[in-house]
């Protein structure tokens, strides 16, 4: 691969480097602001994060960047620790627009009206973005540290309150520990391979020769060998699934969500809870489907039955979803029972994924994209709910299609959309998942998720009932709802719907991504 930086390189770059500027451009726009004004430091921040995505949706569309006709090596830039292809643009799209939402939703919280903020809220879009276009190992673990870091202070940004500090003190302990294992994990590939990138990892790792080969050979050693060497692959493959299960929330490593969900500023919720998921998933499919751990297909040709690592991921898809589900109908706090929906959503989003084919990880990636619109939509209603009762419980939601018929009416849509009921987004997204998997002959695995939409509905439903057939005290309390916080819920709401009705361009945008990602990594397609 050529090592001399050309303009596609720059371009390539260019989201990253308009986020750089666009944080030190807040940073002085914060101080020549009075202390009275600071909040249009979030318009800008939205202004910023919608110019850049317009700018990198213009790049493919007008300048053909990223070029889907390109090599892998091709591909591959800054020495390899970059991959510009279509999957890191509709990655990039994801964590822009997460940004700009969360930037919308954020400006009547008047202790979130602060430059620090807004910068660490870019910083963390930085992160994920880089983890998303990430083709090394070490490329990988900056851009997951810089979003972490900024996470761990943002859960815990309001000092005044006894959860906030709470929650970001668990969410650093916690990602610190599943950071350092899967590091550890990436250091015994290393240590196998003498490699950081995850294509030269994957071409040597396919090219180990099987057990049963050698032993047809008669050479006992190398048998020893070999299968020393899959045991270290498995264990590796085991630790990095810990730092990829803790970014989207699975289950065993889910425990941190329901706390920092609902004791970080609920902006923030909404935000880690769609760009850190995706940015979880972006990995995965970077590593896990880059042959680097020993990709095999079974005699059938069912994709990925072969390998040892499969089982688990299968295994942690089905318990994520019930769990999270089942622990969601319990819940009498808001944000906790939107934190338990989410684990379950990250199940969802699993089943395309482990498919290990080109329909289930682009049914991944529109599932992700909606998620971003209707879970902004959802946490969006709290905010301006809370900043009326001061508190996030079931029952601050009575009667709210009296006090605040357009409210109600936002959340009506995120909640059906995360139910997976049309005409919404949450539907098709749904639906394009559940057929990958019985494409790839995984029926069994669309039952499970089909059966646990069903479930999900019943305290998606009772949250509705909740809105529109119960009365409240403060039925007289006015709901202020300021212009930026309408824009910013519109525009979700909007989006819900329209990914509901027509999402055919969203979807072969993802579908192509994943297409051209898999027949370049030796999947076909």
């Amino acid at each position: 691969m050529s090592i001399e930086p050309t303009l596609s390189w720059y371009l390539a770059l260019a989201p990253e480097i308009g986020l750089a500027i666009l944080l030190v451009a807040v940073q002085v726009y914060s101080r020549v602001l009075s202390s009275d004004r600071q909040r249009n430091v979030g318009l800008m921040t939205a202004w910023g994060a919608l110019v850049l995505l317009l700018g990198t949706l213009g790049l493919w569309f007008f300048a053909g960047e990223p070029n889907t006709q390109a090599s892998l090596g091709e591909s591959l830039i800054w020495g390899g620790m970059i991959r510009h292809d279509l999957i890191t643009m509709v990655f990039r799209v994801i964590f822009l627009s997460a940004l700009i939402t969360t930037s919308l939703i954020s400006l009547d919280v008047k202790r979130l009206q602060t430059i620090e903020y807004y910068a660490l809220l870019i910083m963390a879009t930085m992160g994920f973005s880089l983890m998303g276009a990430s083709a090394d190992l070490i490329m990988l673990y900056i851009g997951l540290e810089m979003a972490s870091i900024s996470s761990y202070v943002l859960a815990g940004f309001a000092k005044t309150e006894d959860r906030s500090p709470e929650a970001g003190m668990k969410y650093f302990v916690y990602g610190a520990f599943a950071t350092g294992l899967m590091l550890y994990g990436m250091s015994l590939v290393y240590g196998l391979t003498g490699q950081t990138n995850l294509y030269l990892i994957g071409d040597m790792v396919v090219r180990i020769p099987t057990a049963e080969l050698a032993e047809s050979q008669g050479n006992l050693q190398m048998v020893a060998d070999i299968q020393n060497i899959n045991a270290v692959l498995l264990i590796a493959a085991a630790m990095i699934i810990v730092g990829f299960g803790f970014k989207i929330s699975a289950v065993p490593f889910h425990f941190w969500t329901p706390d920092v969900y609902e004791g970080s500023p609920t902006p923030f919720t909404a935000f880690v809870s769609t760009a850190s998921k995706a940015a979880g998933f972006a990995v995965f499919m970077r590593v896990f489907t880059s042959g680097m751990l020993n990709f095999i297909p079974s005699a059938t040709g069912q994709p990925g039955q072969g390998t040892a690592w499969w089982p688990m991921l299968v295994s942690m898809c089905i318990i994520t979803m019930t769990i999270g589900n089942f622990a969601a109908i319990y819940q009498r706090n808001i944000k906790r029972l939107l934190a338990y929906s989410s684990v379950a959503q990250a199940g969802y989003a699993m089943i395309g994924l482990v498919t290990l084919t080109p329909d289930g990880s682009g049914a991944t990636m529109f599932y992700l994209l909606m998620y971003v619109f209707t879970n902004v939509a959802a946490f969006g209603v709290i905010i301006i709910i809370s900043n009326v009762s001061n508190s996030e419980q079931m029952e601050d939601l009575y009667g709210l299609n009296k006090r605040s018929p357009y409210l109600a009416l936002v959340m009506l849509f995120a909640l059906l959309s995360l139910g997976g009921i049309p005409p919404t987004a949450g539907f098709l997204g749904k639906f394009f998942i559940f057929k990958a998997a019985v494409d790839a002959g995984y029926w069994w695995l669309a039952m499970i998720g089909i059966l646990n939409a069903f479930v999900a509905l019943y305290y998606y439903l009772n949250v509705i009932k909740y809105m529109y057939l119960y009365d409240s005290d403060q039925q007289d309390v006015a709901i202020p709802v300021s212009r930026g916080a309408w824009v910013g819920l519109g525009v979700s709401t909007a989006a819900i719907i329209y990914l509901g009705v027509y999402a055919g361009p969203a979807f072969e945008l993802t579908r192509e991504a994943a297409v051209s990602f898999f027949s370049l990594v030796g999947f076909g397609g």
